[in-house]
């Protein structure tokens, strides 16, 4: 019978430095610790949900070097060096960003928990370039899940933002 290792609390972290929302800084992290974790717990920026932990639902998605990514399936030592968006960044001192802004105005969310995540995959593919037809704003919204409202809301959303701008993603 073999004997457990026991690891030492000290090997068992690393130092990260990443950016996030704009700010550097330097974490001492768990090596086993999820991104998702990470900024939840450790930052304390609490708008990146968990809803599946298995990268199925999206609720958890953030940017990470200018790609819409699971948290959950990351582990805080893979963002060494990485830069960071949360759905914090996306309201200016209390200021609702554009996309926020035609979620509400378009009733695109019930409960909230999942809209985080949606927001953030908008952000990323609005940067991409403008989203044209609804069939290009479903398929954008495919990678998340609600499971308290139908997309019809998301879809007015996403088109009324990017009829409105001819949104090529600044200022999403």
């Amino acid at each position: 019978m073999s004997e457990a290792v026991e690891l030492d609390p000290v090997e068992s972290k690393m130092w990260i430095t990443v950016t996030i929302n704009g700010s550097k800084d330097t974490y001492l992290v768990e090596q086993r610790l999820t991104l998702a974790d990470f900024i939840r717990k450790q930052v304390g920026l609490p708008g990146t949900h968990l809803g599946c932990e298995h990268g199925s639902c999206g609720a958890c998605t953030i940017i990470m070097g200018n790609r819409a990514v699971r948290s959950c399936l990351l582990l805080a030592v893979q963002a060494d060096g990485e830069s960071i968006e949360t759905v914090e960044s996306l309201a200016e001192n209390g200021v609702l960003s554009p996309l926020q802004e035609a979620f509400h105005a378009n009733h695109a969310l019930q409960c909230g928990y999942c809209t985080s995540g949606f927001l953030m995959s908008l952000v990323a593919r609005l940067r991409e370039g403008p989203i044209e037809s609804e069939a290009e704003a479903r398929e954008a919204l495919s990678g998340n899940i609600c499971r308290c409202t139908g997309y019809t809301g998301m879809v007015a959303a996403v088109m009324s933002l990017s009829s409105a701008n001819g949104q090529n993603g600044e200022g999403v």
